[in-house]
């Protein structure tokens, strides 16, 4: 298999930085797309790719770092022969001007890459649409005729992003992903419904996206709030929830007012969320709430358990 000439990935060795002020590793790996050029971490790619892992990083955009969660991960699985793993890093304007990257490598403002906003330079383009590129091109079966499974995975930061991108993603699949969602700080909801009693003229955000459906991003044009509800009830979820990530201090733990309304602490969110969306949904849904016992906030510590195993490689 051609790997380069299939996806046009350069990878070289990633270029280590000291300086506190942007991402201290720049990943090497390029995606191009029309409207630039994608940064990316991958790993080898096996002779026989049938799955691939997305793997997303969080608010520090340490690509590097999910990277080899990642591989460590499919080495216990014992799947290297057949995963390819993706880590897209998604840089800012600070960070493209700190290591002096190319024009045309795709940057955010701050951190509006979490909640799909728009990319900044000449053909701005949505977070999110860079993930439905990047699957729609592992997909391709000229590309990629073995590929059976694809699985899209966050922890904390990285597990909001996938959160929201499950909610307003695109149309329909040619395979349809599974999106596994660890430890987040909080979701967005579908209604003005929250599990704790608050006062919303205190928090006039607490139901805005991306907490809620209102001010949605222009990604999500042409989509009701109902159809978005319905595609998201549809899709293939699970919620990875350490039973030890329950302090309501934890420093990286999202504590605005929009936020404390879902609950205390990350554990007690996400069974709050999947109770609401399951009294929604009665009906049945495919997903599944998965609680990891002896783990707390450790992204590597989730994905290396044998719950994280057995939910991203079936086993």
């Amino acid at each position: 298999m051609k790997w380069g000439a299939l996806i046009g990935l350069m990878l070289c060795c990633a270029i280590a930085q000291a300086d506190q002020r942007g991402v201290n590793v720049v990943a090497q790996g390029r995606l191009q797309f029309k409207s630039g050029a994608m940064a990316v971490g991958v790993s080898p790619p096996p002779a026989s790719i049938q799955r691939v892992l997305i793997i997303l990083h969080g608010r520090l955009r340490n690509a590097d770092t999910y990277l080899n969660s990642a591989e460590k991960a499919v080495g216990q699985a014992e799947q290297l022969g057949t995963t390819l793993i993706i880590a897209p890093q998604f840089l800012n304007e600070q960070d493209v001007a700190r290591h002096q990257l190319p024009n045309d490598l795709l940057r955010w403002k701050g951190n509006d890459w979490m909640a799909g906003g728009l990319s900044t330079g000449a053909n701005p383009v949505s977070s999110f649409q860079v993930l439905d590129d990047i699957i729609a091109r592992v997909s391709d079966r000229q590309q990629f005729p073995e590929v059976k499974e694809i699985v899209i995975a966050g922890h904390s930061g990285g597990a909001q992003v996938v959160q929201r991108y499950a909610l307003l993603a695109h149309g329909q699949y040619r395979i349809n992903p599974r999106f596994v969602i660890a430890n987040p700080s909080s979701y967005a909801y579908f209604d003005a419904q929250r599990p704790m009693a608050f006062d919303p003229a205190s928090c006039p955000g607490f139901n805005r996206w991306k907490y809620g459906l209102q001010n949605l991003p222009a990604y999500a044009a042409g989509q009701t709030p109902a159809q978005l509800e319905d595609h998201y009830a549809k899709r293939d979820i699970v919620y990875l929830l350490g039973q030890q990530d329950t302090d309501p201090e934890h420093p990286a733990l999202d504590k605005g007012c929009e936020a404390q309304t879902q609950g205390p602490y990350r554990l007690l969110r996400g069974h709050f969320f999947f109770d609401y969306l399951t009294r929604r949904h009665p009906e049945g849904l495919n997903q599944r709430l998965i609680e990891v016992p002896g783990v707390g906030h450790d992204g590597s510590g989730m994905f290396n358990s044998p719950e994280g195993l057995k939910v991203m490689f079936g086993q």
